[in-house]
């Protein structure tokens, strides 16, 4: 096999495995070549993600070691997809009576939801979650494709137990603005003991469901490591979780003038940058 088709095939499956070790012996057995070739064109793809900024290649030592491919984009790159995000989300068409935004075509767009997870993969990377935490059902894409990213498990906690999950873990929660009592379950197989959760969900307005999240993994004795939002809304400012990261600040809908103000979360692009 040539190089070039080598490359091309590793590059494949390295890109479809994110965040996953895989040793030099299974590229050498499935491809035909040395080991000694394959470290050649590993270095090659290296070099190429690294100029482009396309993500990261790491070498794992080690008899069990092998490469690892993290999903990582630049800044720039990064605050032109949130830009256009903001620009798709302010269609005036997007205003639902009672001013609502509509977002469900963009959360489940294969497109969007796959970079919006890889983004948090790499804002959270460093965390180490064991486990992505969302609650169903609008937050399963973005929540799915996070943990794509980190090459974890994703757990669903549900808003009435299923007797196909077999024992779980209930509790009720009071929703940020609405002051009303929900509920929440989660399978007790469903997230071992002492695991290092990444929350991730959609929309965040008052912070009562996410809240809810972190009293439900504590129920597990379990490590929030973090909370990631796709849009958080300005108001009310405070929220009932303190620490969250978000991507997109919604200020207002002006339902009369066929407004959305929506922009990128200035805080985020200062961490990008350190």
């Amino acid at each position: 096999m040539r190089r070039s088709d080598r490359i091309a095939l590793i590059s494949k499956t390295l890109s479809e495995n994110p965040n996953k070790v895989i040793s030099l012996s299974s590229f050498s057995d499935r491809l035909g070549a040395a080991k000694s070739s394959i470290s050649e064109d590993l270095d090659i793809i290296k070099k190429a993600l690294m100029a482009s900024g396309e993500g990261e290649l790491v070498t794992i030592p080690g008899a069990a070691g092998g490469v690892r491919y993290r999903t990582q984009r630049s800044m720039e790159a990064i605050n032109a997809f949130l830009q256009g995000l903001c620009e798709t989300l302010q269609d005036k068409k997007r205003i639902i009576p009672g001013g609502y935004l509509y977002m469900t075509d963009v959360i489940f767009s294969p497109e969007f939801s796959c970079i919006i997870g890889e983004i948090f993969s790499q804002l959270f990377f460093d965390k180490s979650p064991t486990h992505v935490l969302t609650v169903e059902t609008k937050g399963i894409p973005i929540a799915l494709m996070t943990a794509r990213a980190l090459n974890v498990p994703m757990v669903v906690a549900r808003r009435d137990s299923r007797v196909t999950e077999g024992p779980s873990v209930g509790i009720s929660y009071v929703s940020g603005t609405g002051q009303k009592i929900h509920n929440m379950s989660l399978a007790k197989r469903a997230l071992p003991e002492n695991a290092r959760v990444l929350i991730v969900d959609d929309f965040m307005k008052g912070g009562g469901t996410a809240q809810g999240m972190r009293e439900l993994a504590a129920e597990f004795k379990a490590e929030v490591v973090g909370t990631a939002m796709v849009v958080t809304t300005a108001v009310p400012k405070e929220k009932l979780v303190e620490d969250f990261t978000t991507l997109l600040i919604l200020e207002g809908i002006d339902t009369h003038e066929g407004e959305v103000h929506i922009s990128i979360n200035g805080k985020l692009l200062s961490v990008l940058q350190e």
